[in-house]
């Protein structure tokens, strides 16, 4: 992390002087003009030479403001206010040697000089004002420049949090999906069916390798992820054969639209488990994607047996998967995507919605 005192720098700290004193010599002129009678212009360089030597000790209070950046309020303060009237009372010692040198000197005409201590302790008030606020314009420069800093460093550690919590979604899903196959094959090769055992391992494989490619925060086309998710339905066929129907439907402006890895896979493999593990009849898994203006929509319906429908629904609605995308849906999207579940017409239908999809292209 940065010290704080990187936030206190000189460049801003001298143009911030420069302004402060301008306007000071901008307030007063009509007095300087005024207090110098026949020798008006004379005056002003006068003072303007003295507005060079107040700018002075404003850089070196602007020093003792820099070396107590990071002390604390109780020690800060003290010795930041000590600094101000040191300076104040500098610059009002320096008016009345300088000034009163050039009046024996040059200057004749000029009459008014400060050199009763009225005009002196005048004159420290004034400086003891314009110091002051010289320290708080230091103060608020870096303090508003330490807030910038503040607010860049959380906006990273908000994105850097919500990549390893994306990351961690993701990953949570291998062991699931690894358990379920390593199961499937178990089954397999208990009821002899040793060639589709070693099919099935051999497309494991091969879909784990594609997925351990992706990376875990990447936005894919989803016809990419529809790719993924074939080649896990494939896996599946060999276990269940016929009794598994896969049907695909992808609209081309809604495959071209970037959506998180493994969003659709969970929701496929979530039918497969509540509906064709447990169905002695041939499932349909159907799978649809549209845009619906700038809505991108995904379908995941499979068939659900009349006769035990209710077991089915509330199996097809439970589980790591559907949880896993919901809260992969709020970490990308935030709740304006959503998942929503049920059956329509003897089917179990689960819908995503992300408003304003962006494109690959």
């Amino acid at each position: 992390m940065p010290s704080l005192k990187s936030h206190a720098r000189w460049t801003e700290a001298l143009r911030t002087t420069l302004a402060l004193w301008l306007f000071v010599l901008f307030i007063f002129l009509p007095g300087i003009i005024g207090r110098h009678q026949g020798e008006p212009w004379t005056g002003v360089a006068i003072d303007c030479s003295t507005i060079l030597v107040s700018m002075a000790f404003a850089m070196a209070i602007f020093l003792v403001s820099r070396a107590t950046i990071d002390w604390p309020p109780y020690l800060r303060l003290p010795v930041r206010a000590l600094a101000v009237l040191a300076a104040a009372g500098a610059n009002t010692i320096f008016d009345l040697m300088f000034q009163g040198w050039i009046a024996n000197h040059f200057v004749d005409a000029w009459h008014s000089l400060p050199s009763d201590l009225t005009r002196a302790y005048s004159s420290m008030r004034n400086y003891t004002l314009v110091f002051g606020v010289n320290m708080i314009l230091f103060h608020v420069n870096y303090a508003r420049r330490a807030a910038i800093q503040q607010e860049r460093q959380l906006s990273e550690a908000n994105v850097a949090a919500q990549q390893a919590q994306l990351a961690a979604l993701r990953y949570q899903l291998n062991p699931h999906f690894l358990f379920n196959s390593l199961n499937s094959i178990s089954a397999l090769i208990v009821t002899g069916r040793n060639k589709d055992a070693e099919s099935m391992t051999n497309r494991l494989s091969a879909f784990l390798r594609a997925s351990l490619n992706a990376t875990p925060t990447e936005l894919i086309p989803l016809d990419e992820e529809l790719a993924l998710t074939e080649e896990y339905l494939d896996i599946e066929s060999v276990r269940f054969g016929e009794r598994l129907s896969i049907a695909v439907d992808c609209a081309d402006a809604a495959c071209d639209a970037l959506v998180p890895g493994f969003l659709v896979q969970p929701l496929v493999e979530n039918a497969v488990k509540h509906a064709v593990a447990r169905s002695r009849a041939p499932v349909e898994i159907r799978i649809q994607a549209a845009m619906e203006g700038r809505t991108l929509r995904i379908d995941v319906a499979n068939d659900l047996p009349a006769d035990d429908e209710d077991d089915h629904l509330e199996g097809a609605g439970a589980g790591v998967g559907i949880d896993n995308v919901r809260r992969r849906l709020e970490a990308v999207f935030g709740k304006r995507a959503t998942l929503t579940s049920g059956t329509v017409g003897g089917r179990f239908v689960a819908t995503i919605r992300i408003p304003d999809a962006q494109t690959a292209n």
